[in-house]
């Protein structure tokens, strides 16, 4: 006869945790919520320790301690114990407490959960027990699921359950609910495991032993599983069940064994079959714990394996391999996380993590080594595609610069650090280079040979190709008398540079002001925007000079609205001439105060009066804006002098006698002689005086 055993047999870590507790704990006031493992052999040898198993919190006396076993409890049950001050032992598999975790959350959220499992069955009423026992609990196809097709449900499953039966229930679920159905497959990843094996050894085998507690769930969903490919099936509580005559005739046996089946159990069954003629390779459970550990030895260094979250303590995560039954400690500083809680990975027992092998012998493993190996590998395939990276440089030596990128040494040689030769390399030490990669020089070295100064050419080169562009984009639609926008840049002392859509255009400072600037910033500021006339454009020596006061308006524009004839005005002298004054009467505008119109005295030169700078107040005679010109009068605003007697002609009736030489005696102003100086000078009238100035 061939044996064959299961490979995923035995307790699975929850219940081995609960046991190993159980059996090690101080018995003494010390009770157990509940059968602690659903096998009688193992239940009565811990009552040998004096450890007593109560069915009803209220059985426990006051001040002593509690286990709570592997199935779990509900959230009112651990207040109960907190009130009357009852030391808790909690045991709670961590695959029953990722369950209680979702059920709380979902049910806080506002959802309805539902839970497929045994309804009586120990672990379902504890998880009933983290939303408020308001769980709808099926197990079976054939149930009626209608009360849910108004819902909006939350699915989970009891982590012994049978993986097809629930999958089953998942369709008919979400074919009845009308909106949105979350399924969470708490099924523990042993169960699936001991199914599936149990499934695939019913086929091979002509019968089957199911070994564990006829009251385990687990176990039992073996039994069916097995029964359904397999005609003869036998249930075995222990070894004392077994009857050699019941299978002494199958030439193929397989043995199952539930989790809550200890090792010792299986191996007493194994001891019974000595008397049966076997052949020599009949696999025992001693060869197949044997082969498990031996198995670490087929990985390699480097090798990305997918492994089962079987536990999470202080120190990381407990993981198992796949072909392997030994734990494996993920340390927590290999774990890919900013920062490692014990508590966030207890929800994620029984998922699958990606992982390398990073060492052998003993065998340890890295979540972090295998993101830094994608994300090297992602990298490399870039950068060899040509992209841009950049490194710290951390030495140097005679050739060039040195650093590293991931596990990968990088060498620039000096050449290629920038244009032109590079001597002093240690000043780069420390420094951020950026790079595009030539070579790699040695796959197994895994040394790359890189280049800064191709970078900076390249950049260089479209720097200029994007400047030509845009100044032939610049010249071909510019020209004089345009009116541009531009932000004033630089100032200097002849002028401003203004960036007229990116170009650098000249204001020069006789352009700024009708009135003169003597300094650009007196009319342009840095950093404002101002608009200009285009004066002048030379596309061939890149230079364009634009006009700010070309769009102002001028000094004598504004004139005629504000000054008339007959105004009295104030202003300055600015310049003398012979036959006048010329004074300032604003900015831009200057007035001609003619000899004749300084005073009433006769002057030989307007010298003798006036000086240059002097404030003078006059009245404008006449104005004349388009021509730009005005006519001022100061003695018009003085008080007339009194004029001499007139001399009376002799009785006689003589004429006055003439000077020796017979000259006339030079006549008196009389009033009609002033009249007429006042409106003609030596023969010149007062419009014949205004257009001997020019502004």
């Amino acid at each position: 006869m061939q044996i064959y055993i299961a490979k995923s047999g035995g307790f699975c870590r929850g219940v081995r945790n609960a046991v190993q507790t159980a059996m090690t704990v101080t018995p003494e006031n010390t009770y157990i919520y509940g059968e602690i493992i659903h096998n009688q052999d193992v239940v009565a040898n811990i009552e040998k320790r004096g450890i007593r198993t109560v069915e009803n919190p209220e059985e426990l006396p006051e001040r002593c301690s509690v286990i709570i076993r592997s199935h779990g409890v509900g959230k009112d049950v651990y207040r109960y114990f907190e009130r009357r001050g009852i030391e808790v032992i909690d045991c709670t598999c961590g695959f029953v407490r990722r369950t209680q975790k979702i059920v709380e959350r979902e049910y806080a959220a506002g959802r309805t959960v539902v839970i497929i499992g045994g309804k009586t069955h120990p672990e379902v009423i504890g998880i009933n027990g983290w939303c408020d026992n308001s769980a709808y609990v099926f197990s079976d196809e054939g149930e009626d699921f209608s009360v849910l097709a108004d819902k909006e449900v939350s699915v989970v499953v009891q982590t012994t359950f049978s993986a097809k039966k629930f999958d089953k229930i998942i369709k008919i679920i979400e074919k009845v609910c009308k909106k949105k159905v979350a399924v969470f497959k708490t099924i523990c990843y042993t169960t699936i495991e001991r199914q599936a094996e149990a499934e695939r050894l019913s086929k091979q085998c002509d019968a089957m032993l199911v070994i564990g507690g006829l009251n385990s769930s687990n176990t039992n969903k073996l039994y069916e599983v097995c029964k359904e490919h397999c005609p003869h099936v036998f249930r075995l509580e222990n070894a004392q069940a077994f009857d050699q005559e019941i299978i002494k005739n199958f030439k193929r046996l397989g043995i199952v064994t539930g989790a809550s089946t200890p090792d010792e159990q299986t191996q007493e069954v194994l001891t019974k079959m000595v008397d049966i003629e076997t052949e020599e390779n009949v696999t025992t459970m001693e060869d197949v714990v044997a082969g498990m550990d031996n198995a670490q030895t087929k990985f390699k260094k480097g090798d990305i394996v997918n492994a089962t979250i079987s536990d999470a303590t202080d120190d990381g995560l407990q993981v198992l391999l796949p072909g392997t039954k030994k734990e494996i400690l993920l340390d927590k500083a290999e774990v890919d996380c900013e920062e490692y809680s014990k508590d966030a990975y207890m929800a994620k027992i029984g998922e699958s993590i990606e992982l390398m092998v990073v060492a052998l012998n003993p065998v340890k493993l890295s979540q972090k080594m295998i993101k830094q190996a994608k994300e090297e590998e992602a990298m490399l395939s870039s950068i060899q595609a040509g992209e841009e990276f950049s490194v710290v440089c951390t030495g140097f030596n005679k050739g060039g610069l040195t650093s590293a990128l991931g596990t990968y040494s990088v060498f620039v040689p000096a050449r290629e650090i920038r244009s032109g030769y590079v001597k002093e390399l240690d000043k780069y030490v420390g420094k951020k280079l950026r790079l595009k990669m030539l070579e790699i020089k040695n796959e197994r070295r895994k040394e790359i040979i890189a280049s800064q100064r191709v970078i900076i050419e390249a950049e260089k080169q479209a720097r200029e190709a994007e400047k030509q562009a845009q100044e032939a984009e610049f010249f071909a639609n510019i020209h004089v008398g345009d009116v541009v926008e531009g932000k004033v840049e630089r100032v200097t002392n002849f002028g401003a540079f203004v960036s007229v859509n990116g170009f650098d255009c000249l204001a020069h400072i006789s352009d700024l002001s009708w009135t003169g600037a003597k300094s650009v910033t007196d009319v342009l500021e840095i950093g404002q925007v101002y608009q200009f006339k285009v004066l002048k454009v030379d596309e061939e020596k890149k230079k364009v000079s634009i006009g700010y006061k070309q769009l102002q308006p001028q000094p004598w524009d504004l004139v005629e609205g504000k000054y008339a004839e007959g105004d009295v005005v104030e202003g300055k002298v600015v310049r003398i001439t012979p036959f006048g004054a010329f004074v300032e009467v604003e900015k831009g505008v200057d007035g001609l105060v003619h000899v004749s119109q300084i005073s009433y005295e006769w002057l030989e030169n307007p010298t003798s009066a006036l000086t240059i700078g002097q404030e003078v107040t006059a009245k404008i005679l006449a104005l004349d804006p388009a021509a730009k010109k005005m006519s001022l009068s100061i003695k018009a605003l003085q008080p007339r002098p009194e004029q001499p007697a007139r001399r009376e002609r002799s009785e006689e009736g003589e004429a006055p006698r003439g000077n020796k030489r017979g000259r006339r005696e030079p006549r008196e102003y009389s009033d009609e002689m002033t009249s007429w100086r006042e409106d003609s000078v030596g023969g010149a009238s007062i419009a014949d005086l205004l257009g001997q100035h020019e502004d």
